[in-house]
């Protein structure tokens, strides 16, 4: 069927199902922001929006006099930028899709945007393609390709002036937004289109269900491109393809719809900060557990880095991404094309989550139980009821609780005060 321009129509459309059989995706904050590396990648905006004192104290101290946030571009340098290497980290860290912020709402572009003359990574900075490189080497890896892309940028003189006029004109819209969209769409062909920027404009300024009709009608990608839900000003959690809600979103809840929750491993901002200190860093058990909760509501989990100015990835997150990995190398089974059960936790419990696979039950828990044995109430065995764990050969003993449910005999770790991992799954055949 050919989609209409409007929600009606647009919402109606299938997600395609790589989407939610992909489960895990890595997020990458990286523009100019990367180069002061304070604060969060808000600088701009609370250093020249809100005059924030500490920002501005910030520049003062570190920069010439009258340095202007355009003065940063040339230290966007991604000397050390390896696409290659990127590709590899993300795929040993079990992500099936990886977005990269291909333009924030400081308007700079991170490929050669021909509406951004001057303000993008080919006419300064790096003088590189770098949404182009990361897209090939991630397509090596068979890694989904999606885009971040903001609708508005803070301080362009067609966006303020459109803005001044209550939205009515749509001067930025025509000339710098859906340019920019088009060309993305059609240069690099994403199969993700991760929207933001849109909460002070109505869809009418933007064009969005327009550029919208065109993508999932005519465009190079129509048949396998996923959306978000951040199209305009009253979008978010109603409109779109999966639903952001959100950052961080927790809806705590099996939801309806498709979502996603992004998280990031800086606990304090999306872009990289030269001054993060190890107690604001998400540490392994928190990334775990949040996944597990997220697949088991129904959700993706996108999990974000920010390089440095230079394209390096710090060592610390990319240990994290690499536990991650680990995690999931044995585990994954539970996580990846898995479906929500009938319950998505144990009664009373936040430490065991639930997912399913076919006729396969999945117990997921977050702390080895005392005396190695697992109580699960939820699900009803049968005699056929067989239990294994992950990464662990043999079937596991288990018996029938008199009221409902199952006892799991575990088997015994190396002695230790605390186990090296966080998480473990049981897989469970023969319940209801």
């Amino acid at each position: 069927p050919r989609y209409r321009p409007d929600w009606d129509s647009l919402d109606a459309r299938p997600l395609p199902a790589w989407f939610d059989q992909g489960k895990v995706g890595v997020f990458v904050h990286w523009g100019v922001f990367s180069v002061p590396a304070w604060g969060s990648e808000w600088f701009w905006w609370h250093w020249q929006g809100e005059h924030r004192a500490d920002y501005e104290r910030f520049v003062q101290q570190r920069y010439p006099p009258a340095a202007s946030y355009a003065d940063f571009a040339p230290h966007f340098t991604a000397h050390d930028f390896q696409p290659r290497e990127w590709a590899r980290l993300f795929q040993r860290a079990g992500a099936r899709y990886v977005v990269l912020t291909t333009k924030h709402h400081e308007g700079f572009t991170n490929w050669g945007s021909p509406v951004s003359w001057n303000w993008n990574s080919l006419d300064t900075g790096p003088h590189r393609d770098l949404v182009g490189e990361l897209g090939q080497a991630l397509r090596e890896n068979n890694i989904r390709y999606g885009l971040y892309h903001s609708l508005l940028e803070w301080f362009n003189p067609l966006y303020l002036s459109d803005k001044e006029n209550g939205f009515k004109t749509q001067n930025f819209v025509l000339k710098k937004t859906m340019p920019e969209l088009y060309d993305l769409v059609l240069k690099y062909k994403p199969d993700l289109i991760w929207s933001d920027g849109d909460w002070e404009a109505p869809d009418s300024y933007w064009n969005s269900t327009s550029f919208l009709a065109w993508l999932y009608n005519d465009s190079p990608v129509k048949d396998t491109v996923v959306v978000n839900d951040r199209w305009c000003n009253n979008c978010s959690c109603h409109h779109g393809g999966f639903y952001n809600c959100a950052d961080k979103y927790k809806p705590g809840t099996l939801l309806a719809h498709k979502w996603e929750m992004c998280s990031s491993i800086d606990k304090l901002s999306w872009g990289y900060r030269s001054n993060m200190h190890i107690d604001e860093i998400m540490d392994v058990a928190s990334i775990i557990e949040e996944l597990v909760q997220t697949v088991s509501f129904g959700g993706n989990y996108l999990l974000n880095v920010g390089p440095t100015k230079e394209g390096v990835i710090v060592p610390i997150f990319q240990e994290r991404l690499l536990a991650l990995g680990r995690w999931l190398d044995t585990n994954g089974e539970a996580i990846y094309e898995s479906k929500p059960w009938r319950v998505q936790t144990e009664n009373s419990t936040d430490t065991i989550w639930y997912t399913s696979k076919g006729a396969a039950v999945y117990a997921i828990f977050l702390t080895w139980p005392q005396n190695s044995v697992l109580k699960l109430s939820a699900p009803t065995p049968s005699p056929a009821t067989q239990v294994t764990m992950l990464g662990f050969a043999g079937t596991l003993q288990w018996q029938q609780l008199p009221s409902e449910g199952l006892l799991v005999t575990l088997p015994s770790l190396p002695p230790s005060p605390a186990p090296s991992q966080s998480g473990w799954a049981v897989r469970l055949e023969g319940v209801k």
